[in-house]
């Protein structure tokens, strides 16, 4: 491993994985970022500066993670309650499925709207194939929101059923390495 006492001045070839948990950089940089990024103009810049590697190493290393299917995704987890918007509802939709695409794309175009995807219907139970998650200020002005999203999307009559959160849930990214540094499961 090369030390880089400045996060940005270093040799930017991508590093190589020995294995997920072979090597105690990679071990260290999964830890790093499974408990989020700093919120920092530069966050893997800091991070690179905890590790003792340049920034464009942990780019690098993310990279191969990737890469090598040992992460997915990485999203950020928003605490909304804590901006204000007290109620979140998800709202599944029963579209016709030719339209579905169609739908889905003029749903995503709403700033309030955080989620929206399609999910195959299991009939009779359950006839709904498209879902989204919406969020406001308090349960009237969600309801409002999925009115417009109806209306500007030309939905006729109610396609949908509003299912409001009652309560909230410990939100946290995946887990990939434990405390202990052995795997983890991840979520």
């Amino acid at each position: 491993m090369k030390v880089y006492p400045n996060p940005l001045d270093c040799d930017a070839s991508a590093p190589q994985i020995q294995s997920e948990l072979d090597d105690p950089v990679q071990k260290a940089l999964i830890k790093a970022i499974e408990g989020g990024l700093p919120l920092t103009a530069r966050p893997y810049a800091l991070i690179g500066e905890r590790l003792g590697i340049c920034e464009a190493e942990v780019i690098g290393r993310i990279q191969l993670l990737f890469d090598n299917d040992l992460i997915k995704r990485m999203g950020v987890v928003v605490r909304h309650g804590q901006l204000g918007y007290k109620a979140n509802a998800m709202v599944v939709w029963d579209i016709p499925d030719e339209r579905v695409g169609e739908i889905g794309r003029c749903f995503g175009r709403f700033p309030f709207v955080t989620l929206c995807y399609q999910r195959p219907r299991c009939l009779p139970q359950w006839r709904y194939n498209l879902f989204t998650m919406i969020h406001g200020r308090g349960h009237d002005e969600v309801r409002a929101r999925i009115e417009t999203m109806a209306d500007h999307c030309a939905l006729q009559d109610k396609q949908y059923e509003v299912l409001f959160s009652r309560r909230c849930f410990k939100q946290r990214g995946a887990r990939y390495v434990s405390l202990d540094g052995e795997p983890g499961q991840s979520e």
